[in-house]
């Protein structure tokens, strides 16, 4: 991340609600309730409030259009993706991504094929000056 800011660590549901903004752009709060209606249930105001909170920690913006507010993420996937796995592995696993990578092999995680991707990306993304870790 180049701009030093406060890790963005979200709860399912507000991950849910972030998703919809992802997904539709700039939503009203109705719009946002009859996105997670079917998986969530939610009422209005449970909505409004998680909306409000998001705005409040600067995930999500608001603006005012007549009667109505209008909330889009200020965040993207990637950056809420890259903090949240980041927490994890500063929490979970002392900062040390390898130990991540080599619980996920160990517990079974890991379909057929996604080591040999993992390695693709590694050699992607690399330059070919040797191993310097960044982590």
């Amino acid at each position: 991340m180049t701009k030093s800011r406060k890790p963005i660590v979200l709860s399912d549901l507000q991950l849910d609600v972030v998703r919809v903004l992802w997904q539709h752009g700039e939503t009203a709060t109705p719009e946002v309730v009859q996105a997670l209606v079917a998986s969530r249930g939610l009422a209005h105001t449970t909505v409004a409030t998680l909306l409000t909170r998001l705005e409040k920690r600067g995930v999500v913006a608001a603006r005012r259009d007549g009667r109505q507010l209008l909330y889009s993420a200020k965040v993207s996937e990637s950056e809420v993706k890259r903090s949240m796995v980041a927490e994890l592995v500063s929490s979970l696993f002392g900062g040390d991504s390898s130990a991540l990578l080599a619980h996920l092999v160990r517990e079974d995680e890991l379909r057929p094929g996604d080591l040999a991707e993992v390695q693709a990306l590694l050699k992607a993304e690399r330059p070919a000056t040797g191993g310097d870790r960044h982590g």
